[in-house]
């Protein structure tokens, strides 16, 4: 006989294949189960769409069932009217008895209202099981709700002697394989948005696309106090939206926007201004210092770095981070770690 954990490791394996299309919401599955036996499921396939209880329990064949059915799911359901009619009005439409939750929804206007609307309409619900593994899968959500600021993804490669780049660099320098390149694009393609600072700009004068692969290109944003970069730099293409942070000015345009910063605590700042334009993830990748301001306002939730077989004998220095590396992997030689700051 299965246990509650079975039915939410399940929730979980199908909550995964909505991401990055249900961004910015969360990452949802539900499973209905009878007689111990899983007779629906669903999960939230893309923002706008149905949520996962939804999903779940318009695939049940036998509707009469539902009402003698538990219900599993990794959040919350929802109470409020977004996009989407409240979940917890259908689970209660269907007079389905029993719901079991991975963890609690601390968006404000959710945390704890759906659980008790259940509860007042007689519905037993119990919350909390596999909770660590339901808040992880929905980091980037939990992070923005609860620290008013998006989620923080640190990536650079490094050769194999601790340097960023070369001395005197003057033109785009690659230090890693084509399958590592690939794979950072399809990082780029999963979060909301890129940063990177003015000298990188100028010198890699990047795209920060997903050129590499198919997906979403994700807005870019460069920090450049004093507005020293040239327009003609493919940063400010209209292939993808970028934010640009100066001392100067504010102004929008088609595909460019400026905003004017406040450049005391200009980490702070930058991460205030995203928060408010819904930017619920970053990948900074780069330069050295752009990267090293991150981790000493410790201001980061997790780092990927590439380590080269390559020895560069000089240059610009890698920054310098402490964390739990939770995974390491080999990319056509390149050491790929994974390190967690606070999770």
């Amino acid at each position: 006989m299965q246990n509650d954990s079975f039915f939410m490791k399940r929730c979980l394996e199908l909550a995964v294949k909505g991401f990055p299309n249900n961004s910015p919401n969360p990452m949802v599955g539900s499973v209905i189960v009878f007689d111990n036996k899983i007779i629906g499921e669903g999960f939230h396939q893309k923002y706008g769409s149905h949520h996962a209880e939804v999903n779940a329990i318009n695939s049940v064949k036998d509707q009469s069932l539902l009402s003698k059915s538990t219900l599993y799911v990794n959040l919350e359901p929802c109470v409020h009217f977004g996009k989407t009619p409240p979940c917890s009005d259908l689970i209660i439409k269907h007079k389905i008895p029993k719901v079991v939750i991975g963890c609690v929804d601390t968006f404000s206007e959710v945390s704890r209202k759906g659980i008790e609307k259940m509860k007042n309409a007689g519905i037993e619900v119990i919350s909390g099981v596999l909770e660590e593994e339901s808040r992880r899968l929905n980091k980037r959500f939990f992070t923005f709700h609860e620290q008013k600021r998006p989620y923080i993804i640190l990536k650079w490669a490094e050769s194999k002697d601790g340097f960023i780049a070369p001395k005197n660099q003057t033109e785009a320098f690659w230090m890693t394989s084509q399958e590592a390149k690939q794979l950072v694009h399809s990082w780029r393609a999963e979060e909301s948005a890129i940063l990177v600072g003015r000298i990188t700009a100028e010198k890699d004068n990047p795209c920060l696309t997903v050129r590499e692969i198919e997906g979403k290109n994700p807005i870019r944003i460069v920090i450049d106090r004093n507005l020293q970069l040239s327009n003609k730099l493919n940063l400010f293409n209209d292939i993808a939206k970028t934010i640009v942070f100066n001392e100067i000015k504010s102004e929008e345009n088609t595909s460019n926007i400026h905003i004017k910063t406040d450049f005391n605590n200009l980490i702070e700042n930058i991460l205030e201004e995203l928060h408010e334009k819904n930017v619920q993830s970053v990948i900074v990748e780069g330069g050295s210092k752009t990267l090293q301001s991150f981790i000493e306002k410790d201001l980061w939730d997790e780092a990927r770095i590439f380590t080269t077989n390559k020895s560069l004998k000089g240059g610009v220095k890698s920054p310098e981070i402490e964390g739990e590396i939770i995974a390491e992997e080999n990319i056509e030689g390149d050491l790929l770690e994974i390190i967690e700051n606070r999770w």
